[in-house]
């Protein structure tokens, strides 16, 4: 897997993923966006007005993913705006920052209105973000592990300021997507090339994502659902 910045794949781009990070408001998104997509840290960052977007092109399994991710405005009076640019995504990243505890308890509502707004498949993951600020902390890992483990959701804390488990949050949402993808993809395959007959045996056939998208969370180690 790829750790490279921009491009340097050629023109060729195998799989184009949006994916969308939502949560209130200096909760550090647009720091996790800037981080991922560009390396990048701004101490005098403004709140996102509306939506902004970047790209960052990225191999998994020797293919050429580009992920599109949206930075969605936390703020309330841009709620029924955005609400739009959630559709087409296949992945969301729920921020929250670890020392204000009111983003995480607004998480279950954000959570909500991402289930009612996008696909059912979605692959999602929680971000405690700015653990550079532990002596401030007003939500344990365990709180938020706890919230992961009951809504079927992937979890790391990140720190944009320090770079900490930035790169590996977003390319675990695009690997688990990938991997979403390419089931669909095989099973479509294998039913074609089965053909009616298949069906007729009674071969179960396999809808990819309905199974819990987290259910490699369990296996993560650091700041994962355990």
């Amino acid at each position: 897997m790829s750790n490279l910045y921009g491009g340097g794949f050629g023109n060729k781009v195998d799989y184009v993923f949006k994916i969308v990070l939502i949560g209130d408001s200096a909760v550090g998104k647009s720091q996790l966006l800037a981080r991922f997509s560009r390396n990048e840290f701004s101490v005098d960052s403004k709140s996102t007005i509306g939506v902004e977007f970047q790209t960052r092109t990225v191999t998994i399994d020797h293919r050429t993913v580009k992920a599109q991710i949206w930075d969605t405005a936390g703020q309330e009076r841009y709620r029924a705006v955005t609400s739009a640019y959630y559709r087409g995504a296949v992945g969301a990243m729920l921020v929250y920052d670890i020392s204000n505890r009111q983003s995480f308890d607004h998480i279950a509502r954000w959570l909500e209105e991402l289930r009612g707004h996008a696909d059912k498949n979605l692959v999602i993951m929680l971000v405690g973000n700015k653990s550079d600020l532990e002596t401030l902390r007003a939500v344990s890992t365990e709180d938020a592990k706890e919230f992961a483990q009951r809504e079927n959701l992937f979890f790391m804390e990140t720190s944009a300021l320090e770079a900490t488990n930035v790169e590996p949050a977003f390319l675990t949402v695009l690997t688990e997507i990938y991997r979403v993808v390419s089931k669909k993809t095989l099973v479509a395959n294998e039913a074609e090339s089965g053909g009616n007959e298949a069906l007729l045996k009674g071969t179960k056939i396999v809808v990819p994502g309905q199974e819990p998208v987290s259910a490699a969370a369990s296996n993560f180690s650091c700041c994962r659902s355990s």
